[in-house]
């Protein structure tokens, strides 16, 4: 089995040729932000001797949400199981984006140690199944709002929910997690001291569908974010 590997285009290249001599490698996708441009000639040109496909793929706008984006089209256009992801070649922000994108997809990833290439724990599990369709319906609509954010009583007003079971979703319980508790989302107090709801960067990409894409492989590998 031939392997893709996406890794951050940083300076230090040393742990991308680790990892292309440990894994035959089909294809190497960067993830650059711009920067580091005269890396991705060198690694281009030993990749060319190598006979291994190099694709650029530019993260735009937010490092996490842009990070995640590229995640989930990934995971669609590419056979999961031959994915690894190396989350030591970027610089330091980069890396912490591609390990965190790595490990809500369920995707494996490595990390150069001591000269040596380790492999990570593989988290496997899914938001969406975690979320009851009314706290999606609570974050697809803040999506929607100004600053994703909204007070407890619109909330109710616009979902068609009661107040209680806003808040419900929103705070949770002793017996129930809520959107605070997981971390989609956090409140304060506005304006005539009304509770204001606001997303959370996490709740932002699950609002947006940018975590767990459906598992649909492309018939091409061409079709990643061309």
């Amino acid at each position: 089995m031939k392997y893709n590997i996406v890794a951050p285009l940083g300076e230090d290249l040393e742990s991308i040729y680790t990892a292309v001599r440990e894994f035959p490698t089909e294809k190497i996708y960067l993830l650059s932000t711009g920067k580091h441009k005269a890396k991705l000639d060198e690694l281009k040109a030993v990749a060319e001797k190598l006979k291994i496909g190099v694709q650029v793929i530019e993260i735009k706008g937010g490092l996490l949400e842009g990070m995640f984006k590229v995640f989930a089209q990934m995971k669609t256009a590419v056979d999961q199981d031959s994915l690894l992801v190396n989350v030591s070649s970027g610089d330091n922000l980069e890396n912490c984006a591609a390990l965190s994108a790595s490990y809500v997809n369920g995707l494996k990833a490595m990390a150069l140690m001591d000269d040596k290439l380790i492999m990570l724990p593989v988290l496997k599990f899914s938001y969406y199944r975690l979320l009851p369709e009314r706290k999606l319906t609570i974050l697809k609509f803040l999506k929607d709002q100004p600053d994703c954010c909204s007070s407890l009583e619109d909330l109710a007003e616009k979902t068609k929910m009661s107040l209680p079971l806003v808040s419900y979703h929103v705070n949770g319980n002793a017996k129930a997690e809520g959107l605070i508790t997981m971390g989609l989302a956090t409140t304060h107090i506005g304006p005539r001291g009304k509770t204001q709801v606001i997303l959370t960067e996490l709740g932002k990409l699950i609002a947006e569908g940018d975590i767990e894409a459906p598992l649909q492989h492309a018939t091409s590998q061409q079709k990643v974010l061309g």
